[in-house]
């Protein structure tokens, strides 16, 4: 193993030590109860069997059969779970073939940032991650199930997910991927055109017709954002069957990987004498391999936030320090879209998941002695599906990437480091994506200039204010003050800026995720403005340094005369419309972006 890793692991199990014991405590008591269903009072069971079908009935009153809660988010206004809509029948069909029983135990709400980019309810996004685990909650709630499997592919979907199934840690779960929709347009036709748009070159019909051309059926959107980087993370973690998260959906092997995970489920509960509960599976070294991966192929800055809210809710505490740490050594292997040309579908021609599993593991970056769904060992992650007369089965991956331009290995890296760096000084501490940023334009020094709203961004740029170097201050995004919104409104505006060779650089407390591009980015600034961090105190003109080489965040100007400014308040009208006057109390309660911006921080500290 690289010394690094194994440093960062470390570290990590010591600083974790007393809340995964805790942890590991509270979900080996619940395990050690056996099938919940078999000890509930008559009543009860009767409640929770009702609709079930004779056969289904018969077969859940024996305590030697598995009973397999669904949690889905399924709806057919998103592109990413769509396909959902068929995998329950699906699943409870393969279920009856083994003599198991699959139950619908509820669903979760799934919002789509694409939709809502610069819109109202883009500010109950990370607020939607809560209220997913919280569902996840509800539907695990009833003592009924041996084993679960999660439906989900998006932002917060996941995250929200996998947070609310490791308080239910007892249980053996498999997440189930949907897939990514097939190729359309070129992500830098689609780019080109987007900005050529900002310009006022491009027409709204040439805009909506590009879009729509890129966005075009049913799956995942296919750039590299934080839907697939969710898929990507949970397969290095385990949390997928082999190779099963870019295969496209409604197509025979994606059927065949979803049957096949409701039947493995199975193989991991009490009952099969293979026990393989999630709680086991997600300890500090297979999220130490999700990070790693992260790096690797330059994913979603998301993760930032949803990886230490994850890791609070399995008792451990990971860092951005961590991370950081980590970025250092992990080299880049991957260019798609932001990071390339390429897409998903592309990476996955290339060699995909099992061609990079491989080069990690072979330089000693990922730990393979972990726990997955399918058992002991990372290195069976190296295989990838294949139907042969109909029958799924898996193969060694390739030891060659097919196309060096999207994925390479180790020894030819696109980058040595992974490009993820902690951003520090007078202006407080936040992260920025560098693995997008050309290195001539990771360090720009230039006066502020100061905006509370995205469309002041924009009224701006269209008005020629913008015809210069600066660096644009977006304040009062973060967490408490608003709900922390993604700010891509202002990704072309800027990115036009900087081909006119202009020197820009933006610094906010809000989100830029996974489609994090070409500017160099200072985000999820913590303490935010909101909170009174330093961002509150920045005044049109003042010099900010945004140093993505040595990862520093500095206002130019002395402490005396910082600190005796008094801080700017942010708008507090958009607190109402769009349900977001609903989320009021969770706003109040989340912690900071380096905390992983959650409302559960605090109740989960408890285990300490």
């Amino acid at each position: 193993m690289h010394p690094r890793i194994l440093e960062v692991t470390e570290r990590l199990i010591a600083r974790s030590q007393e809340t995964r014991q805790r942890y590991l405590q509270l979900i080996r008591g619940a395990a050690s109860d056996g099938p919940m269903r078999g000890k509930l009072q008559c009543a009860n069971f009767a409640h929770g069997v009702a609709a079930c079908g004779p056969e289904d009935k018969n077969t859940l009153r024996m305590m030697n059969a598995a009973n397999v809660a669904i949690v889905s988010s399924y709806n057919d206004m998103l592109s990413a779970h769509q396909p959902y809509e068929h995998f329950p029948n699906q699943i409870k069909q393969a279920l009856r073939d083994i003599g198991s029983v699959g139950q619908f135990a509820g669903g979760v709400p799934a919002m789509c940032d694409g939709v809502t980019q610069g819109e109202p309810g883009m500010e109950i996004g990370i607020a939607s991650r809560e209220v997913i685990a919280m569902s996840t909650a509800v539907a695990l709630s009833h003592n009924m199930f041996d084993a679960a499997l999660m439906l989900g592919v998006c932002d917060k979907i996941v995250p929200g997910l996998m947070m609310g199934a490791l308080r239910f840690g007892h249980l053996p779960m498999i997440f189930i991927p949907g897939g990514p929709m097939v190729s359309g347009i070129s992500n830098k036709e689609k780019a080109d055109v987007r900005q050529r748009y900002a310009e006022g070159k491009a027409t709204r019909e040439e805009l909506l017709d590009s879009e729509m051309k890129s966005y075009h059926g049913p799956g995942t959107c296919t750039f590299y954002g934080t839907a697939n980087t969710n898929q990507l993370l949970m397969e290095v973690m385990g949390l997928h069957l082999p190779g099963s998260s870019f295969v496209n959906p409604y197509t025979p092997l994606r059927d065949a990987l979803t049957v096949e995970a409701a039947q493995q489920v199975t193989r991991m509960t009490m009952q099969s004498g293979n026990f393989m509960p999630i709680g086991e599976i997600v300890d500090e070294r297979s999220l130490v391999n999700s990070i790693v991966a992260l790096h690797a192929t330059g994913g979603s800055t998301n993760h930032t936030l949803h990886m230490p809210a994850i890791a609070q809710a399995a008792g451990i505490q990971l860092t951005w320090q961590d991370m950081a740490d980590l970025s250092e050594v992990v080299p880049t292997l991957t260019h798609v879209y932001p990071n390339g040309k390429a897409d998903i579908n592309h990476f996955q021609a290339a060699g995909g998941m099992s061609f990079l599993i491989r080069e990690l593991l072979e330089a000693g970056l990922l730990h393979e002695d972990v726990n997955t769904v399918l058992g002991r060992g990372l290195s069976r992650y190296t295989q990838e599906p294949f139907l042969e007369d109909g029958k799924l089965v898996w193969r060694e991956g390739p030891i060659e990437s097919l196309d060096e331009n999207i994925l390479r290995p180790v020894a030819k890296a696109f980058s040595p480091e992974g490009g993820l760096r902690v951003m520090e000084g007078n202006l407080g501490r936040g992260v920025m994506k560098v693995s997008a940023v050309a290195l001539e334009h990771q360090i720009v020094q230039a006066p502020a200039k100061v905006f509370h709203d995205q469309q002041d961004l924009a009224d701006a740029f269209k008005a020629g204010e913008l015809e210069c170097d600066f660096v644009a201050v977006m304040r009062f995004q973060g967490p408490r003050s608003n709900g922390m919104p993604e700010l891509h409104k202002m990704t072309p505006f800027l990115g036009v800026l900087q081909d006119r060779g202009f020197k820009v650089a933006l610094v906010t407390d809000g989100r830029m995720s996974g489609a994090s591009g070409k500017i160099p980015a200072a985000i999820h600034v913590c303490p935010e403005a909101y909170s009174g961090g330093p961002l509150a105190l920045v005044q049109d003109g003042d010099i900010i340094r945004v140093d993505g080489v040595k990862g520093t965040l500095q206002v130019l100007i002395e402490p005396a005369e910082l600190a005796a400014r008094e801080p700017a308040v942010g708008h507090l009208d958009n607190a109402v419309g769009c349900g977001r006057e609903l989320f009021g109390f969770m706003r109040m309660a989340f912690s900071s972006a380096e905390q992983g911006a959650s409302a559960f921080t605090s109740s989960l500290e408890t285990l300490k």
